[in-house]
C-alpha cells in the first residue's frame, strides 16, 4: 500500500469522475439519473479506497505516512502529499460525507450535471488541503475550494443566494490574502515551502507574531470565530441541503486543521502569547452565539449559530496546547462533522416536503413521523453533548484541557453546555411535540428508503464513537503527543534564553 500513490489517487478520483460526467446530457430524466449514479459511484468508490489509508495507517508513527514527493524543477516548491494522525481522519470524514451529499441532492433538477461537477471538484480540493505537504500546494487547494462552494451557494441556493455567496467568498478571500503574504515571508526566511522542513525551522520570535496573525486571519474566518462569523448563517440558510452539509461537516474544519498544522507547531511562541486572546474569543463565541441561536426562527440559522459555538470549544482546546485539549479538539471536529451534517440533513428532510424552514410552521411531527423524530432526537442529544454520544467526548476533553490551562476559561465555557441544551431542546420540542393540528403536516410521510440510508449510518457512528472513541484516539495519539511535546519544548527553550515573544 505504501508503494503506490494512494493519497493522489483518492484525491483526484472525483476529478476523473468529472470527465465521465461532461459528455452526459442533463435535459432528460435518463440523463439526470445517469449523472447522479456516476457521482454517487465515484464518491462511494473514493470512500472505500480511502479506508485503505486508515487500515494501513501505523498508529504508533507520529510522522507523515504514505508520502509522495515530486520536485517541480525551477519552481522552488514540490508536489508533496502525506498524512499523519491529525490529518488522516479528516480525509476519511470528507470521503465519508460526500456520498451522503449526493444522495441528499437526488431531487435536484436544475443543472444537475454542473451541480454534481461542483461537488466533485470541491471534494478534490478539500482532500488536497488535508494531504498537502507543501505549503504552496496547501494554499492552492485551500483557495481553490472557495470557487465550487461559491458556485453551489450562488446558483442552487435560496432567494438571497447571490448576497450569501459573495459574502462567503469575500470574507474567506480577504483572510487568505494575508496568509499568502505570510507564506512568502516563510519561504524567504526558511528557503523552502516543504511543510516538514518548516515544522523543524525556528522562526525568529518577532517574525512568529506577524506570521501567526496572518494565518489567524485566514483560519479564524474559515472556522469561523467570533466576530468574523457573520457570513456563516447566511451561507447555511441560502445553501442547498448538501451545501450546508459539506460546509458544516468539512469546510469549517479547515480552520481548525490549519491551527494544528501551522499555528501551534510552527509559531509556538506566538501561539502561547496570543492564547489568552483566543480563549476570550472562544468563550464569547460559545456564550454569545448560543444566546443568538435561542432567538432564531429558522432551523438552519439556529444550527449554524450552534456550529459557531461548538467551534469555540475547538479553538479553546487547541490553544490549551495539552494532550487532552488537542485530542478533544480533533475529536470535537470529527464529531461535529457527523452531528451538524446530520442535523442539516434532518432539516432537508422536512424542507423537501413542506418547503419551509420556519420553526413555527411545524409541530407534532412525532405523531406521523416517528422514525424521523427518533433520528432527530439522537442528533439533538449529540449536539447537546449527552454522555453516550460522540458530542460528549469532544466537549468533555476540551473542557478538561482548558481547565488545566486556565480554570476560569473552562468555568465560563461550561455555560455553553447549558445553553446548547436550551436552544436544541427548544427546537426539538417546537418541531416534534404537541398536537398535529396543521393540515399541511398531516400528509407528511415518514423517512423514505433513501433518507434512511442517509441518516441511519450517521446515527450508528454518533452512538458508536460516543461509547467507544478508542479508534480515533489510537489514530491521533502519537501525532498529538509529538505536537504537544515539541510545543512545550519550544516554549521551555525560549524561557531558558529569555526570548521576547513580541
Amino acid at each position: 500500500m505504501t508503494d503506490w500513490p494512494i493519497l493522489s489517487v483518492v484525491t483526484f478520483i472525483p476529478l476523473v469522475c468529472v470527465l465521465f460526467l461532461l459528455p452526459i446530457r442533463d435535459d432528460t430524466e435518463t440523463g439526470r439519473r445517469n449523472i447522479r449514479n456516476v457521482a454517487l459511484l465515484g464518491t462511494g468508490f473514493t470512500f472505500v479506497l480511502s479506508l485503505f489509508i486508515w487500515i494501513n495507517f501505523q498508529n504508533a508513527d507520529p510522522g507523515f505516512q504514505f508520502v509522495e514527493n515530486v520536485a517541480m524543477t525551477g519552481s522552488g516548491f514540490s508536489y508533496a502529499m502525506g498524512v499523519d494522525g491529525i490529518s488522516m481522519l479528516f480525509v476519511i470524514l470528507t470521503t465519508f460525507l460526500m456520498p451522503f451529499c449526493i444522495l441528499a441532492s437526488w431531487k435536484i433538477e436544475k443543472r444537475v450535471r454542473e451541480y454534481m461537477i461542483a461537488f466533485l471538484i470541491l471534494e478534490t480540493m478539500m482532500l488536497g488541503v488535508f494531504c498537502a505537504l507543501d505549503i504552496v500546494l496547501f494554499y492552492v487547494f485551500f483557495e481553490a475550494g472557495l470557487i465550487p462552494m461559491f458556485i453551489i451557494i450562488g446558483v442552487w441556493g435560496g432567494k438571497r443566494r447571490v448576497y450569501a455567496s459573495f459574502k462567503f467568498f469575500l470574507y474567506t478571500l480577504l483572510g487568505s490574502v494575508l496568509m499568502l503574504l505570510a507564506i512568502m515571508a516563510m519561504y524567504w526566511d526558511a528557503g523552502t515551502t516543504d511543510i516538514r522542513s518548516l515544522l523543524a525551522h525556528d522562526f525568529p520570535p518577532a517574525m512568529q507574531t506577524w506570521l501567526w496573525l496572518a494565518f489567524f486571519a485566514s483560519f479564524a474566518v474559515k472556522m469561523p470565530m467570533w466576530p468574523v462569523h457573520t457570513w456563516l448563517p447566511d451561507a447555511h440558510v441560502e445553501a442547498p441541503t448538501a451545501g450546508s452539509v459539506i460546509l458544516a461537516g468539512v469546510l469549517l474544519k479547515l480552520g481548525g486543521y490549519g491551527f494544528l498544522r501551522f499555528s501551534l507547531p510552527m509559531f509556538p511562541l506566538a501561539s502561547d502569547y496570543f492564547a489568552p486572546m483566543v480563549f476570550t474569543l472562544s468563550i464569547v463565541a460559545i456564550i454569545y452565539t448560543s444566546l443568538v441561536a435561542m432567538m432564531q426562527q429558522d432551523m438552519k440559522k439556529l444550527i449554524a449559530y450552534s456550529s459557531v459555538a461548538h467551534m469555540g470549544y475547538v479553538t479553546m482546546g487547541i490553544f490549551a496546547a495539552n494532550q487532552q485539549g488537542v485530542q478533544g479538539a480533533i475529536f470535537q471536529m470529527l464529531s461535529h462533522g457527523l452531528v451538524s451534517s446530520a442535523l442539516f440533513l434532518c432539516v432537508g428532510v422536512v424542507y423537501d416536503r413542506l418547503h419551509t424552514r420556519e420553526i413555527a410552521a411545524y409541530g407534532g411531527l412525532a405523531n406521523n413521523m416517528p422514525k424521523y423524530a427518533l433520528a432527530f432526537m439522537v442528533f439533538t442529544m449529540a449536539n447537546v453533548g449527552l454522555p453516550g454520544t460522540s458530542g460528549f467526548v469532544g466537549e468533555f476533553l476540551t473542557l478538561l484541557g482548558a481547565f488545566q490551562a486556565n480554570s476560569w476559561v473552562a468555568f465560563f465555557a461550561t455555560f455553553g453546555v447549558i445553553l446548547s441544551a436550551c436552544y436544541a431542546l427548544w427546537l426539538y420540542r417546537r418541531v416534534m411535540f404537541g398536537a398535529l393540528e396543521k393540515e399541511s403536516l398531516k400528509a407528511m410521510l415518514d423517512l423514505s428508503g433513501r433518507e434512511k440510508v442517509i441518516l441511519y449510518p450517521l446515527i450508528a457512528l454518533v452512538i458508536f464513537y460516543g461509547v467507544y472513541p478508542a479508534p480515533i484516539f489510537d489514530a491521533t495519539a502519537a501525532s498529538v503527543d509529538a505536537l504537544v511535546n515539541n510545543y512545550t519544548a519550544s516554549l521551555q527553550a525560549a524561557r531558558d534564553l529569555a526570548l521576547p515573544v513580541n
